[in-house]
């Protein structure tokens, strides 16, 4: 989902728009990075995904071609830190934990995404609320806040927290720019509130919205199977999502802000509203203080 294109617009449009490498190989990846810089001379990123098997190959690549961020996830990325300081390449992890967020800290990333439980895919077992805070107070890191931000009331909630920032997924999936089927945005904009479900096996948690390949990991539960059978179920249900846009057989993944996201818009016009949304937060909480005084 996370493609040439989308990262692209949100750059322009004055985020940092972030390539999902996932377990694509270098030429894949290399193509999509090749996109955003025919597009835009805005900053933008890659998310290294550590358990992929081109892992080494992705690392040597973003380095090779110039890009300024990567965010990685599943897994440490300190043994790569020191080529990629070397290259000028922004290292920012995502934790679900004080004690991961202050392990890579100790390694001189230049920052944390602190991920909450309420993002879509990937799950760890805390919260936004409790999450962030304990991470901004445990590194002397900036941090950026995931999981469950939506809007600008989400924005400022975040700031409040004491982020300098919010990283946004599920909202972009119904970015115009998202190249995820259209079958797979309207499963998000026809969402409840208590439609996503977390499935999977013990260390491995995803999010996604309930369907029948959720009903399908609750049985594996309910049957204690063995993690193979979890692994082969999962095997390729995100394609089939995003691609195919099967939403009952595939991992439709969503944060459990699903239900908040109500129409298919640019980029630009997810992030001019999210940011005049902080600004009306921010200053209606000004004003309630003065005239509380």
């Amino acid at each position: 989902m996370a493609t040439g294109e989308l990262a692209a617009a949100v750059s322009a449009a004055g985020g940092l728009g972030i390539i999902g490498a996932g377990n694509a190989p270098p030429h894949v990846v290399r193509a999509e990075i090749r996109k955003v810089k025919a597009t835009t001379q805005h900053p933008f990123g890659v998310n290294v995904y550590y358990l992929s098997p081109f892992v080494e190959e992705i690392i040597h690549l973003v380095i090779e071609e110039g890009v300024p961020v990567i965010t990685t996830g599943a897994g440490n990325p300190g043994k790569h830190i020191p080529a990629l300081k070397e290259a000028g390449v922004k290292v920012l992890p995502v934790v679900a934990s004080v004690a991961l967020a202050k392990r890579l800290a100790k390694l001189g990333v230049d920052g944390i995404i602190a991920e909450g439980m309420e993002c879509g895919g990937h799950v760890g077992e805390i919260t936004t609320m409790a999450l962030v805070p304990q991470v901004v107070d445990a590194v002397d890191l900036p941090v950026i806040a995931a999981g469950g931000i939506a809007d600008g009331r989400g924005l400022a909630a975040a700031l409040a927290l004491g982020a300098v920032g919010v990283q946004m997924g599920t909202r972009f999936v119904c970015a115009s720019e998202c190249i995820a089927h259209h079958r797979y945005k309207q499963a998000i904009i026809k969402a409840k509130d208590r439609d996503t479900v977390v499935t999977g096996y013990s260390g491995h948690y995803a999010r996604i919205i309930e369907n029948k390949l959720a009903r399908q990991f609750a049985q594996l539960v309910a049957q204690a199977a063995p993690a193979e059978e979890f692994e082969r179920l999962g095997t390729g249900r995100l394609k089939a999502a995003v691609v195919d846009g099967d939403v009952e057989y595939g991992s439709v993944m969503a944060g459990q802000i699903a239900a908040m996201v109500q129409e298919i818009k640019p980029a630009r016009d997810i992030i001019v509203e999210v940011i005049a949304g902080a600004v009306e937060v921010m200053g209606n909480l000004q004003k309630w203080h003065i005239l509380g005084r």
